[in-house]
């Protein structure tokens, strides 16, 4: 049984860097690096409370992040961006890119809201290590759930 546990994590740890290529153009193992800035306030914990990363409880669990609509997730969120989930934003490399360089701005313009709000105050600019960071939480993110979210 161990070494049948074992042979699967290993193919399991084998694949994950591919099937974050076919939803990230960036490189995980830098983002990992990136997710340093983050875990201040945010985790990444498995749906059965297991911890990925040991991190923060003031921001959302960012397991799982993959086309989660914006806003849905079991966590106090802003007005602004439960409102921007409601009209459809979920969560992709290009959305999530946008958002961290300047949460306020990205939900001013998807919400058409110059009053918009974020509760994220931090900001991520450097669109590289946004992209790193993305194709980490994509790499560390439940495999099987992406692929059905992207299959239809």
């Amino acid at each position: 049984m161990k070494i049948f546990a074992a042979t699967a994590l290993g193919f399991a740890l084998i694949g994950a860097p591919a099937f974050a290529d076919s939803h990230a153009t960036g490189d995980a193992e830098a983002g990992e690096k990136v997710y340093n800035k983050c875990k201040a306030c945010h985790m990444i914990q498995d749906a059965d409370g297991n911890d990925i990363v040991k991190g923060g409880r003031t921001g959302p669990n960012l397991y799982g992040i993959y086309m989660r609509v914006a806003g849905s997730e079991d966590f106090r969120y802003g007005d602004s961006l439960v409102e921007a989930g409601e009209a459809g934003l979920e969560w992709n490399e290009e959305a999530f890119v946008k958002y961290v360089a300047d949460p306020k701005k990205f939900l001013a313009e998807y919400n058409d809201d110059k009053r918009a709000k974020s509760k994220m105050s931090f900001k991520l600019k450097n669109e590289e290590d946004a992209t790193n960071l993305w194709a980490y939480l994509v790499s560390v993110g439940p495999e099987v759930e992406m692929e059905e979210k992207s299959d239809g």
